[in-house]
């Protein structure tokens, strides 16, 4: 039984965001609607995106779509891998508590 929790993942913050991005449709998730969807600050789901991309969850795309600047986030494979085995783990946890 593995309950061994990622600790970069198991943080709030980064588990909502790896969580909306994992369940959403788009393969790439615009900064704002991050922000807006989990409430976060700019500042705090910056910070957070940071940790995420450092440990390999997540890469970082900053483009421009018109005139505006545009920071898109996705997952990566070793992001989707790490989550699938964070949420195993809470599981596991929780069974074994049953």
């Amino acid at each position: 039984m593995n309950t061994e929790l990622d600790p970069v993942i198991h943080e709030r913050s980064r588990l909502l965001i790896l969580s909306y991005i994992a369940s959403n449709e788009k393969k790439n998730i615009a900064f704002n609607e991050l922000k807006a969807a989990l409430s976060l600050t700019a500042g705090n789901l910056s910070i957070q995106l940071k940790t995420l991309e450092k440990n390999g969850y997540v890469t970082i795309t900053k483009k421009f779509s018109g005139n505006k600047p545009l920071t898109e986030v996705s997952m990566t494979a070793q992001g989707i891998q790490a989550l699938k085995e964070h949420l195993t783990a809470i599981e596991s946890l929780l069974k074994s508590l049953r």
